[in-house]
């Protein structure tokens, strides 16, 4: 599992923003995110640029977790 942090997320709507970024540019990726914590996990196949990059331009800040 992939896990970020992402900062700027404060409502219902950045989870699905981010959501459908992710799996815009991973459409079978599961995505869990805890919106207390910015924490963005995603199980799946999905390459981390394209994750970073599709976060990124839905304007949130994203940090790569260690696994």
């Amino acid at each position: 599992m992939l896990k970020f942090k992402v900062t700027r997320m404060t409502c219902g709507h950045c989870v699905r923003a981010v959501t459908n970024a992710v799996q815009s540019v991973a459409p079978q990726a599961q995505v869990d995110i805890n919106l207390e914590t910015g924490v963005v996990g995603i199980a799946g196949a999905a390459n981390v640029d394209a994750v970073v990059a599709a976060i990124t331009e839905e304007g949130y800040t994203v940090e790569r977790l260690a696994a």
